[in-house]
This record gives C-alpha cells, sequence and structure tokens, in this order.
C-alpha cells in the first residue's frame, strides 16, 4: 500500500525530491503526506499559501495515475522500488534528496553498493572513449559497479567496458522513462545493460528525454556511487555537476583524468585537479582514492547467507575484522601472488565473488594488485 503513495508523490506535479521529504515529515508519513489538506501544505518549507491549492489539486490528480503506472510497469518487466523496500539503494539514501521511487530494468544487487561513476562529455575524443572504456572494465574485474548515465560518448563507452567483462555489472540512470530509449542508438545497448546490470530513472514511464530531466539525474548517478570519475569535459559540463554533487554534497571522493593542454574537453578535468580532485591514471589511483572500506560496505550486508563468524587477521599492524569469504581468499593468498583463477581453484568461489572481496581486501589495506588480475598479500 505505501508504494502506491510514493508513486502518487511521485506523480504529482509541483513537488520535486526536496518538498517530498518536507511534507512527508510535516505530515508524519507517506500515506498522511498524500492526503495532506490545502492548510498542512501551506504550511510546508517552499510551498506556502500561494502554492498549497494547486498542488492540493496535483496531488489527488496523482492518485488517478498510480494504477496506470503499475500496470505499465508490470506489462514491460519494470521494478517499482521505494524508500520502504528493502531493495532501494543504501548510498542512495543518504543523499540530500533521495527519490521517491524508483523504476528499474534489471536488477539491483548487493554488491551495488560498491558502485563507482564514470562521467564525461558526450562529444569525447577518440582518446576519451577509450580511456571510459578502459576504466570501466579495470573497475568491473575489481568488482566495483560501474555507473553511468547511458548517454552518447563517454557514457556508453563506460557501460561497454563494464559489459566487456565476463562478471561485470553496470547501471546507467536515465534522464528519461525507462522505456524510452535515450539516445534511441542505445537501445540494444540498454538491453545488454538491464541483462547483466539495471536501467533505472526516477521519472515515470513514458517521460520524454526532456533536457531539464539530465542534470535532475546526474545527483542519483552520484548518490548511487562511492567515487566519481571524470575523463573529459567542457568547463561548463553536465559531468561536473556529477563530481560536484558528489564532492560537496556527499562527501565522495573526485578523480579526473588529465588531457591534452590544447583539447577543449581537458578543461573540466584540468579544473577538478586544480580544485583538489584526485588524479586518476591508474586502476589502484582510483582504489586507494576511495579510502578505507565503510563499515556499511562489510559483510553481510552484502550478502543475503549466512557468513561464518567473523575472525581477527593478526598479521597486519591494527587488526582488521573479515568474515566469511574475504578470510577464506586471505588464508589462500600467496605472498608470491596468484591469479583469480588459482583462487577459484583453492576456495571453490566464482570468479565474481572473488573479484569484489579482492577489490574489498585491497581498500582495506590487506592486498595489494599486481597485475591484471594478480594480487598478493601486502606486508
Amino acid at each position: 500500500m505505501a508504494l502506491r503513495h510514493w508513486i502518487q508523490l511521485s506523480l504529482t506535479a509541483g513537488i520535486g525530491p526536496i518538498l517530498s521529504k518536507r511534507l512527508i515529515e510535516a505530515a508524519g508519513g507517506i500515506e498522511a503526506a498524500c492526503g495532506a489538506s490545502a492548510h498542512l501544505l501551506s504550511q510546508v518549507e517552499g510551498i506556502g499559501t500561494r502554492k498549497s491549492e494547486s498542488i492540493h489539486r496535483a496531488l489527488h490528480e496523482a492518485a488517478g495515475l498510480v494504477d496506470d503506472q503499475i500496470a505499465q510497469a508490470a506489462a514491460k518487466g519494470v521494478l517499482l522500488i521505494s524508500p520502504d523496500d528493502e531493495l532501494y539503494p543504501l548510498m542512495l539514501r543518504s543523499i540530500p534528496d533521495p527519490p521517491s521511487v524508483l523504476f528499474v530494468r534489471g536488477t539491483l544487487e548487493p554488491r551495488d553498493l560498491n558502485g563507482f561513476a564514470i562521467v564525461g562529455s558526450r562529444k569525447c575524443s577518440y582518446y576519451g572513449r577509450e580511456q571510459a572504456e578502459r576504466f570501466g572494465a579495470l573497475l568491473a574485474g575489481a568488482g566495483m559497479t560501474v555507473v553511468s548515465g547511458g548517454a552518447r560518448g563517454t557514457d556508453s563507452a563506460a557501460h561497454r567496458g563494464a559489459l566487456s567483462h565476463p562478471h561485470g555489472r553496470t547501471i546507467a540512470v536515465l534522464g528519461s522513462g525507462v522505456d524510452i530509449a535515450y539516445p534511441p542508438e542505445n537501445a540494444a545497448l540498454f538491453d545488454q545493460i538491464a541483462a547483466r546490470g539495471a536501467v533505472i530513472s526516477e521519472y515515470p514511464l513514458g517521460t520524454p528525454p526532456l533536457a531539464d530531466n539530465f542534470p535532475r539525474r546526474n545527483r542519483i548517478i552520484a548518490g548511487l556511487s562511492r567515487g566519481v570519475l571524470v575523463t573529459e569535459a567542457a568547463d561548463r559540463s553536465g559531468a561536473l555537476i556529477t563530481a560536484r554533487q558528489a564532492g560537496e554534497d556527499h562527501g565522495r571522493p573526485v578523480f579526473a583524468m588529465p588531457g591534452r593542454v590544447d583539447n577543449p574537453m581537458s578543461a573540466g578535468p584540468h579544473q577538478l585537479l586544480r580544485d583538489g580532485a584526485i588524479l586518476a591514471a591508474t586502476l589502484d589511483d582510483l582504489l586507494s582514492g576511495l579510502g578505507p572500506l565503510p563499515i556499511e560496505a562489510h559483510e553481510p550486508m552484502l550478502f543475503a547467507e549466512p557468513v561464518p563468524e567473523a575472525v581477527v587477521i593478526k598479521e597486519c599492524p591494527s587488526p582488521v575484522a573479515l568474515a566469511g569469504r574475504q578470510q577464506l581468499i586471505m588464508k589462500h593468498l600467496e605472498s608470491d601472488s596468484a591469479n583469480v583463477d588459482l583462487l577459484m581453484e583453492r576456495t571453490g568461489l566464482d570468479a565474481s565473488v572473488i573479484l569484489q572481496e579482492l577489490t574489498f581486501l585491497t581498500l582495506k589495506g590487506l592486498v595489494r594488485r599486481v597485475d591484471g588480475q594478480t594480487f598478493a598479500r601486502k606486508r
């Protein structure tokens, strides 16, 4: 029942995520917010007396649209997720203006908690496209979920890079309904992403790709990600909006790839570097720049199945609690290095599981990447 109210609120003209949050707080809950009187609406900051009547009407009009959205979603295989749902991304809950509803083609998985955004210009150079694809593949190989906006140029290259890895996952955040392929030539790519990750949007089904939608969707890209990499972007690019939202609004690290000084698409990353972004040339630059893994990314939150009781690895200067798969991998990881195939043989775990756990162990400072998919213990 609560989902219907969240959908109603998301369909209400004149109310965005911030006003929705204020209204829910003022009313005392989502159901009460959807039935709010004009008087209560007038007391909400940002609505006031002038807007209260029009929003009151809009709330009632939106109630009549809910069934159609639910029916369309069911027919098109689209999942509807509200903040009351356990599937709602944990990272997204913490931003100031989380979406009321996520429309999802594909699946959201616990390992998406370790998302990493790659953003940049739609008119990127061949070099920029090549590097976006390279970083997408490297991050996917390290067990990160690559997040981008599904646009031409940099975004498409990042998604394709992630999909090039046999166990890669990627999420595309659209500025239209998830049933609208924009750009149209990416329709097949979005199908591939939905099969290996998710295509998501906060916009109702059937929403066209309006220009105003894209800056707003950038906060979701940043919100889903532990870090944001800008490859190429002009000095007034939407990619810089995403980067600044990640750094200033969400407190997450921003990375920038240096480029040719005579390339206008290098202006954005170079400005970010002057402002304190982390220079990104290698995968290690990205992983080390993330810093210690936040507590919410530890097991068992990442995995639905039970894990063995945590143990403590005491070889480290500061003991670090490990659980389940991480302990098993550390047990079989030799100081002279081992690749993923060898660890699969020794542990019996799938390659995708080993890669994501090695990413966590790298972030915790227990493991170092030797090259490619070869790792060794840190001493």
